[in-house]
Parts: structure tokens; sequence; C-alpha cells
């Protein structure tokens, strides 16, 4: 056989199949336990430590590529701005809150590790036209009148955004109910925004399924 008779060498398969079993692993067991040792997420994903450095420098790092994942998949979830667009602001505000439930609810431990740990920064820049769309909610609702006013848009989204993350802390910690946490995180937002609950319970859409492997 000559040179150019030998068949390319195609990449080892099992590397890349090694890497999103680790990566598989690593969410299934941070999801239980947020401090999951390195060696445990190995053993879980079928490898040794020592495998687990040909693919990620540190357990820091494999942690970093699953919480970025997490959060892309998140925000690939979340209404675009046109399906926002006929929205008057308080229920664009429920529907981004709602979505985003629906997409952390399953999750609610890594989700904490993604907002309240190290990477928060990291998890701040993908989430970035999130935070846009909340702040123009939150300015088409200063202008109509129809949110508070003694804060400017920037600051109101934030507040909104801290309401949102305190349900989900309140969530995690207590194992609040799909259809509660719904609820509130609605009544949350809103209510930070300067609607009442019982105004903010009318802005709950009222069909928002959940996938099945969600459920």
């Amino acid at each position: 056989m000559t040179t150019t008779d030998r068949p390319t060498r195609a990449p080892r398969r099992d590397a890349t199949e090694n890497r999103a079993a680790l990566v598989q692993a690593a969410r299934t067991l941070l999801q239980a336990d947020p401090d999951a040792s390195l060696e445990a997420i190995a053993a879980h994903a079928g490898l040794s430590r020592r495998a687990v450095y040909g693919h990620f420098p540190s357990r820091d790092d494999l942690v970093r590529e699953v919480v970025t994942g997490g959060a892309e998949r998140i925000l690939a979830a979340m209404p675009s701005r046109a399906a926002l667009a006929g929205l008057p602001p308080a229920s664009r505000l429920a529907a981004i809150a709602v979505a985003l439930w629906t997409e952390v609810s399953h999750v609610r431990s890594m989700a904490v590790i993604a907002v309240r740990g190290p990477l928060v920064e990291t998890v701040a820049t993908v989430f970035a036209p999130l935070r846009e769309q909340v702040r123009d909610a939150c300015t088409l609702g200063i202008a109509d009148g129809t949110l508070r006013d003694d804060v400017d848009a920037e600051t109101l989204g934030r507040l909104v955004e801290g309401a949102c993350l305190a349900v989900l802390d309140e969530a995690a910690r207590s194992g609040t109910s799909d259809d509660a946490g719904r609820r509130m995180v609605v009544v949350s937002a809103l209510g930070m925004a300067g609607v009442d609950w019982r105004t903010a319970l009318l802005a709950l859409p009222t069909h928002t399924p959940v996938p099945e492997d969600h459920a």
C-alpha cells in the first residue's frame, strides 16, 4: 500500500465521548452536591482523575464548562424580542421571569452556583442580551407609568433581577413546587417593579408548558 493509498486516520472517538461524559457527570453530581469532588465526577463518568486532566486543567475549568453551557442553553430558550414586542411592559417582565423559571427550576442547585458563585461574571456576560431585554421593558414601563419611576431603568432592571434570584435561592433551599415557584418569580419580579401582587398574578402567562425532560 502506497502512502496515498493509506486511509486517513479519524480522530479518536473516545476522546470526544469522554469529554461529553465528564460534562454530563459534572452536571448530575453538582446538581445533587455543589461541592462534588473531581474524583467523584471522574468516577461517575467511568474515568480516572488523571484522565480528566486530558480534557480540563482543573475542577474549576470543568465547572466553568458546565455553567457556561447551561447559561447559553437558558439564554437560547428565552423569548425573542419579536415575541415580546407586542406585550405591555409588565407582561414582558412576567414572560421573561416564567421562561427563566422554566429553564432553571429543574437545576436549582446548579443555577445557584451559576449566579452566586465565582463564575458570576462569566454568566453575566452570557446573559447580557437578557438583561438588555429586562432593561428595555423597564424603560417602557417607566415611560408609560405602569412601573415605578423612582429609580432609573438600569437600576430597576437590576432590582428585578435580584428579586428573581431571591426566589431561586428560596426554591433551592425549601424545595418549592414548580407551580408555586412560577407564581413567586412573577409576583416578586413585578412587585419589585412596582406592580401589586394581585395585578402581578394577572400578568402570569396562562399557558407555560414545561418540556418533558424538565418535568
